[in-house]
């Protein structure tokens, strides 16, 4: 049977995949994350499983460890080798689980015709690390204990085909034999299929656990604001103090100001405060007063009636009245001219309003919740803003905090906006990779959540179904960025290579492409650094990392080149 198969191909595209950053202690394969771990380390865990949870327990859990992992990789075959035959993409599975040292792998059997819904798979394993570990803690068994290996195959073949697949360890070293075999069909090809298929279901005990733990969740009283959107998601100490002001807030009258930079949400703070009070059933009405021409502002605000500007042909009522009973939001409320602020303060202090071009008073009951990104005292020294208003606005002040402010709230938004836009674009997407999750805890968030929003939703509009999300993909206006993360990759004898392979195939593809030579590059480079540095050779020299005369020596050789 084995002559039938083409032997595997090189591996040294994913070789290349494989990271060593030795200066910030990580690895990485393609963008995920990665472990070097003592497998004696996992054993131990395997043993400590089998005797708290049982035999199998243990291995439905491993199994499904295992699932997700093949899960993963499956995503990655078809972007490393798109282009390849079947069998060579295919590969790439049973490539990964060799170098990360895990199995011997020689496939024995690959036909597969998923337009007539046809798999068989058969594949010789040797030396596999589940059991040497199994055996030297729990001696030879009777049934076969690859479990984790036994769940990458079932995952990483389902995953890439789109199909449920499923494996079945016919042979195993722990029970005697010399090497160990699986063999994998289709769910409805196996007679026991739906048996097979339950091992990757959750344990109901597991099961049971979760729910009991999100009921008691329920049931807390501290569970986050929310309006119409949703919770307010946070656990950083920042985010919690304030969103414990606001719920202190809520069963009260008292007027809120929200403070903070563009962008971090005063108006979901606002929305939510409106949630938690007793007048959710009420209209809650906002307006961006910076948005609007100050001659129209009071208008708006307070109404109008008919024939009090030009254009005005009836009387209509402003926001003020149309939040009678609810709340009203003025956001951006330093932009306010101070004839308006002086009649915003006789609202606040009556909770009456007197609409443009009319001598009738009418009553209100509204709560206002204002917000601001500037200072207000500084408006005020600056005579930009009444110190009466701010006073009496200034009764409860919430500060939200800037995104750089919530790093560990960071991934939990980030997953949050991905499930909302994934769901939004129609998209089925992997997830985050490690890497674009790094760049998001590491970058400064000028525009703090709303920023995140627009970052994520590009993300997902530009990857591809069952993709990851990368960091390219989140940040296209910083190719590269991700390279000097590299320090060290995989050679073909397995030993540390230096060098960043990302930068250099970058370059070598290129110099491909537009035909160059390397002295074509060097010279294109050299004329750059000079241009750039308006003819200055030592700040040029600077710049490429040469000494003066070393420049100047490369000079001369391009000018001779060209006489």
């Amino acid at each position: 049977m084995s002559t039938t198969l083409p032997p595997l191909p090189s591996d040294a595209d994913l070789r290349r995949l494989v990271q060593f950053s030795s200066s910030d202690g990580r690895i990485w394969l393609a963008g995920q994350r990665m472990l070097l771990l003592h497998a004696a380390a996992l054993g131990s865990l395997r043993r400590e499983l089998m005797q708290s949870i049982g035999h199998e327990k243990t291995r439905r859990l491993l199994m499904r460890t295992g699932y997700s992992a093949g899960e993963s990789d499956a995503a990655l075959a078809r972007k490393v080798r798109g282009d390849a035959p079947m069998f060579s993409m295919f590969s790439v599975g049973p490539q990964l689980l060799m170098l990360e040292g895990a199995v011997q792998v020689t496939p024995l059997k690959f036909s597969q015709d998923m337009s007539n819904n046809h798999f068989e798979g058969l594949f010789r394993w040797d030396h596999s690390w589940e059991v040497e570990t199994h055996v030297r803690d729990f001696g030879s068994q009777d049934h076969p204990v690859c479990w984790m290996l036994l769940g990458y195959a079932t995952g990483y073949t389902s995953a890439f085909f789109g199909r449920r697949i499923l494996f079945k360890e016919t042979q195993c070293t722990a029970c005697g034999f010399d090497h160990c075999l699986i063999e994998g069909r289709l769910k409805a090809d196996w007679p026991d299929g739906d048996e097979m298929e339950a091992d990757y279901a959750p344990d109901a005990m597991l099961v049971e656990l979760q729910n009991l733990k999100e009921q008691v969740e329920e049931m807390r009283d501290n569970r986050p604001p929310e309006d119409d959107m949703g919770p307010l998601l946070g656990r950083s100490k920042s985010f919690q103090a304030a969103t414990e002001l606001l719920r202190k807030a809520a069963g009260t009258q008292v007027t809120v100001l929200l403070t903070g930079e563009t962008g971090v949400g005063k108006e979901r703070f606002a929305r939510a405060l409106h949630a938690l009070s007793d007048r959710a059933s009420q209209p809650f009405v906002a307006i961006n007063c910076a948005a609007l021409p100050p001659d129209l502002i009071e208008s708006e605000l307070f109404g109008a009636e008919k024939g009090a500007y030009t254009g005005s042909g009836s009387a209509r009522p402003g926001r003020f009245e149309r939040a009678d009973g609810g709340t009203l939001m003025l956001d951006e409320l330093g932009e306010l001219p101070l004839p308006v602020q002086s009649k915003l303060l006789r609202v606040l202090q009556d909770g009456v309003v007197e609409r443009l071009g009319g001598t009738a008073t009418r009553r209100v009951n509204v709560r206002v919740v204002a917000a601001t990104n500037v200072d207000l005292s500084a408006a005020v020294a600056q005579g930009k803003f009444r110190q009466d208003l701010l006073y009496r606005l200034n009764v409860y002040p919430i500060r939200v905090p800037s995104l750089r402010e919530r790093g560990e709230d960071i991934e939990v938004l980030a997953q949050h906006l991905l499930q909302r836009f994934s769901e939004r674009h129609n998209k089925v997407l992997a997830g985050f990779s490690d890497r674009a999750l790094e760049a998001l805890r590491h970058h400064d968030w000028p525009g703090n959540v709303r920023e995140l929003e627009n970052l994520i939703e590009r993300g997902v509009i530009l990857t591809g179904h069952g993709e990851w999300v990368d960091v390219e993909r989140l940040f296209p206006a910083l190719p590269g960025q991700t390279d000097n993360l590299v320090g060290s990759t995989v050679s073909k004898t397995g030993r540390l290579a230096k060098g960043g392979s990302n930068q250099g195939q970058a370059l070598l593809n290129e110099l491909v492409e537009r035909k160059l030579s390397l002295n074509n590059m060097e010279h294109m480079l050299i004329q750059e650094a000079v241009e750039r540095s308006n003819g200055n050779i030592s700040a040029a020299a600077r710049l490429l990392g040469l000494t003066r005369p070393q420049l100047s020596y490369r000079l001369s050789k391009i000018s001779d080149d060209n006489a």
